[in-house]
């Protein structure tokens, strides 16, 4: 594993997150591994980039030329890759990275996490993807997909793709043993 997409929200966030989006930089960049995201600077986004950059670590933005227009791009980061759409920007950090956190956001961000989950089901790839469970910030989307399992939408072998890790040292470590 050299390089970890991170999926997360670009609004502010909650100091907990925050703290946990700074620890996960500093891991990234303690096992010198490249961070591949969305290339915002605001929010949990920009947070992330931001304390990545501080630790030394290289970081990787994608983002859509609207957003750019928008002037909400990182112009700070190692590399800033500009596409023209969404579905460019999914395909693109997910061909640059080797793995995936999910940490603290909304649709956006369920969005990218189901799609690459989506993606390992039916076996187009097999790059690990791990949830950063930021005081309990996933737990009931576990327990909805508990429900799923149980009334039989959900297969249980598909059910176990979903893993938390309640630290960034705990997530890290769960992609690499995948």
């Amino acid at each position: 594993m050299r390089s970890v997409c991170v999926f997360l929200s670009s609004s502010a966030g909650r100091p907990a997150e925050v703290a946990a989006i700074q620890e996960l930089a500093r891991e990234l960049a303690a096992r010198q591994l490249t961070l591949v995201y969305g290339g915002a600077h605001r929010g949990l986004m920009g947070v992330l980039a931001d304390a990545m950059l501080a630790a030394g670590g290289k970081v990787i933005g994608v983002i859509p030329r609207a957003l750019v227009e928008l002037e909400i791009a990182h112009t700070g980061l190692t590399e800033q890759n500009i596409v023209d759409t969404m579905h460019q920007r999914k395909a693109m950090m997910f061909t640059l990275a080797d793995a995936v956190v999910v940490a603290p956001g909304g649709f956006g961000t369920l969005e990218e996490a189901f799609e690459h989950l989506t993606g390992i089901q039916i076996g187009y790839h097999k790059k690990p993807v791990v949830f950063l469970d930021v005081e309990s910030f996933w737990t009931k989307l576990e327990a909805f997909l508990d429900h799923a399992t149980d009334v039989g939408v959900l297969r249980p072998e598909v059910r176990a793709l979903f893993r938390t890790a309640s630290s960034a040292t705990a997530a890290l470590d769960v992609l690499a043993r995948w």
